[in-house]
């Protein structure tokens, strides 16, 4: 992010500096017009965070009621089933099948913050099972490649955004982003699946026993004598999740697969009747998550209120991202950069349903998730697209239904010390790939 930031920086001021030089009509002004295109942006950023707080902090107490009822753990349970048959590798009953359906459950219910230390757990636990050290596992790969494929029904920050910012419908991109997500998942594990036959691991360089390296009865190489405090207390790891009991045994399958087939049937449903589902989504989220809270003996308001400090926090942790890239993006745009960039490529992308002014968003997101979310704050600001066209609603899927892959790969595998990656960037990519491919389809289909 630190190259992308000042590439734009660079990038504007090269081009307003040069559009000066050449000036020759005294009321031309390209570098005030910079300075001044930075200001503003810097200031709407604040004005975007602010307005932001208030959303945030319904949806993350929402949130919290859910998380306290024990949702995680259900959809956990939901989730064992087809998580042996994805992950054959991997014992039914090693901390490191916990740890990755705790991920993807906090992952389906959009609560980022809890997924991320789940998800480093269980990169951990999956080394543990790695008879070569360094180099990525299947199991590794697939997991990686379905988190990158943001597998999320309810992309309740976007959504967020939306409204702060005056939509109509902020919850009309609920349908679309399910079935890019679905799309981008599907693309993920079969890409997985796939290159694992192609991209061989080398030679094991450990034998490892049915339980892991934790198993009591295996003998320990020298290189892996240590215990497991010391391997849970590497330097720089991160804050471990909250102490959620994962789930022995998981629901029937035929449960699972009733359940499935009802997320799959939601899908065409809300694409046909999304417009008229949409003005119900909110209220509807307001009611079911507080019905569930008190029938789980939650104390709702209490636990709403507690969520929604974490809401509050958020939205004022995240001014000084916004600040970064908006400045940067504004530079851009009053710098004319921007500008000639959209008209070279707009000619080519938008016969494909993908505007040029959308591009930028679609390339970085692998990159950056807030300068991602930067741009599409950008674009939803600009009274020109606004949160409720056609650009709005495809920035808002885009963000929604993909993932920073770059981010996430460089976190998971640094936190485990894994150098050779095998196929797993190129399987994460094919799920971002899938994922643009399908939102342009069903927004254009949709909205234009």
């Amino acid at each position: 992010m630190n190259a992308i930031f000042l590439a734009l920086v660079v990038i504007a001021f090269a081009t307003a500096a040069l559009r000066e030089l050449r000036s020759t009509d005294p009321d031309e002004r390209p570098m005030a017009e910079l300075s001044e295109g930075a200001v503003e942006a810097a200031g709407a950023a604040v004005e975007l965070a602010l307005g932001l707080v208030g959303v945030m902090a319904l949806f993350l107490g929402l949130m919290k009621i859910a998380e306290a009822g024990g949702l995680l753990t259900v959809l956990a349970r939901l989730l064992r089933p087809l998580m042996v048959r994805l992950f054959p590798d991997v014992p039914p009953e090693h901390p490191a099948m916990g740890a990755m359906i705790l991920n993807f459950s906090a992952n389906i219910l959009g609560l980022g913050n809890a997924a991320t230390p789940f998800g480093i757990r269980a990169m951990q636990e999956l080394e543990k099972l790695n008879p070569h050290p360094g180099t990525a596992t299947n199991a590794m790969a697939l997991f990686l490649a379905i988190n990158t494929s943001s597998i999320t029904l309810l992309p309740t920050g976007v959504i967020a955004l939306r409204a702060s910012l005056g939509s109509e419908d902020p919850a009309a991109i609920l349908p679309t982003t399910l079935f890019a997500t679905l799309f981008a998942t599907v693309a993920g594990i079969t890409s997985a699946l796939v290159l694992q036959r192609w991209f061989r691991p080398p030679a094991a360089t450990r034998e490892i026993p049915p339980g892991g390296l934790d198993d009591p009865d295996a003998e320990a190489s020298p290189g892996d004598r240590r215990s497991n405090a010391d391997r849970d207390t590497e330097p720089g790891e991160q804050p471990q999740p909250m102490n959620i009991e994962v789930p022995a045994e998981g629901y029937p399958a035929w449960v699972s697969l009733l359940v499935l087939l009802g997320v799959l049937a939601i899908i065409p449903l809300t694409i046909i009747y999304g417009q008229a589902i949409a003005p119900w989504i909110i209220p509807g989220l307001v009611v079911g998550f507080l019905s569930y809270g008190v029938l789980r003996g939650v104390p709702v308001y209490e636990v709403f209120v507690e969520g929604a400090k974490e809401g509050f926090n958020v939205a004022l942790r995240i001014i000084p991202y916004l600040v970064a890239i908006l400045v940067a993006v504004g530079m851009l745009r009053e710098s004319g950069a921007l500008g000639m960039f959209v008209g070279l490529v707009g000619p080519w992308t938008t016969p494909f349903g993908l505007p040029a002014e959308a591009l930028p968003m679609a390339l970085l997101r692998p990159l950056s998730g807030s300068g991602a979310y930067g741009i599409m704050a950008g674009i939803m600001q600009d009274p020109a697209t606004g949160p409720d066209t056609h650009v709005g609603m495809l920035v808002s899927t885009l963000q929604g239904s993909t993932e920073t892959t770059f981010y996430v790969l460089a976190v998971y595998f640094g936190a485990i010390g894994v150098k050779r990656v095998r196929h797993t960037l190129a399987a994460a990519l094919s799920a971002d790939a899938v994922a643009v491919v399908a939102a342009v389809a069903i927004v254009a289909w949709l909205y234009l």
